[in-house]
């Protein structure tokens, strides 16, 4: 059961990865799911380290697991970019929508998460990282 818990946030991740790369150009493929796959456990780990040091008391691990879980509705959105890139409705407007929804949907989960092992003095500087990991992976969605 532990397990399960753990391989979640890599089945998010490699989903995400997989979208990508099936609206990649053929050559590029392998180039894109390496920068999702590594912007996503780097960005991760990147946002832990920066609540601990603001001292939360957090687990490695348990915060990479839950910001790997929350990164769900980024790989929804992506998932409706790319169906809906195949119809009528593939705007770029559109797909901001879809990203928006995402994005902030992401964002507060997180930030609710990380927020409630900071002290409150502190709790901005440790959710600003999140903020940036999170518009990060939507630059990549929009972008890939």
């Amino acid at each position: 059961n532990q397990r399960r818990k753990k391989r979640g946030p890599l089945v998010v991740c490699l989903s995400l990865a997989l979208i990508l790369t099936t609206r990649a150009p053929a050559k590029e493929t392998s180039h894109v799911f390496t920068t999702v796959f590594v912007v996503m456990w780097a960005g991760s780990l990147v946002v832990t380290v920066n609540a601990q040091l603001l001292g939360a008391t957090i687990s490695i691990f348990q915060s990479v697991c839950v910001l790997g879980y929350c990164v769900f509705p980024l790989t929804c959105s992506a998932l409706m970019i790319t169906v809906l890139s195949r119809t009528p409705l593939g705007r770029l407007w559109v797909d901001l929508i879809w990203l928006a929804v995402g994005f902030l949907w992401s964002t507060r989960v997180s930030s609710v998460f990380i927020g409630q092992f900071v002290g409150r003095e502190r709790r901005l500087l440790a959710v600003y990282p999140v903020f940036f990991f999170y518009l990060m992976l939507g630059w990549l969605i929009l972008l890939f």
